[in-house]
């Protein structure tokens, strides 16, 4: 009987490899997967969405830190109302001519008024609540635009809700001439008080 062929089962398709034999190469790990199209386009408007955020926080923040550097500021700075001088000259007698002068009225809210004999000045300040009457010369009256209050000339009321004629101004010649006045000084013609005092002396004068 013959001997078996020694080596024929090493043959087979499952029989291991020879002790001796070489080893046959791992396999080589993956690449890894490029980031898809759409996951970049979707990662772009994100970000920009956050730089804007940090933009506006930012901004807030500058906004309030100028905020109070100004108002740190405004210490330094005095709140003083800068008011006209209520002692002025207004020049001579024969400067004005008969009837109302209005070239003080914008500087020194006074009107200069002549008449045959005397000249006096009226303060421009309506009895009702305090509003700056206007001159109508072709009406020939001082006429408030707040309520409609109405003077004559003189500065008496006769229409509207003013209680009184306006007030007006002391008024005095310098050693040089010159009308001096003064509005911090000022007569009144009140008949529901019994008080008049345009006829005092420096309420007018007398050219």
């Amino acid at each position: 009987m013959p001997d078996p062929v020694e080596g024929k089962a090493a043959d087979g398709p499952g029989s291991p490899a020879p002790a001796g034999g070489p080893i046959p190469a791992a396999a080589a790990p993956a690449a890894p997967a490029k980031p898809s199209a759409k996951a970049s386009a979707a990662k772009k408007p994100e970000d920009s969405t956050n730089k804007g955020r940090r933009r506006l926080i930012w901004a807030c923040i500058w906004g309030y830190l100028g905020i109070n550097f100004l108002m740190f500021l405004r210490f330094f700075f005095p709140r003083a109302l800068y008011e006209p001088n209520t002692i002025f000259s207004i020049g001579d007698p024969s400067d004005f001519e008969i009837g109302i002068d209005q070239r003080f009225l914008m500087t020194n809210r006074v009107w200069v008024v002549k008449e045959p004999g005397r000249l006096f000045v009226i303060y421009a300040r309506c009895t009702h609540l305090g509003c700056t009457p206007e001159w109508k010369p072709a009406e020939n009256k001082f006429k408030c635009p707040c309520h409609g209050s109405g003077y004559d000339a003189e500065g008496i009321n006769f229409e509207g809700p003013a209680p009184r004629p306006m007030d007006r101004a002391h008024v005095e010649l310098d050693a040089t001439g010159k009308i001096i006045v003064d509005t911090s000084r000022l007569f009144m013609d009140d008949p529901r008080a019994g008080v008049n005092q345009f006829n005092d002396p420096d309420a007018f004068l007398s050219v």
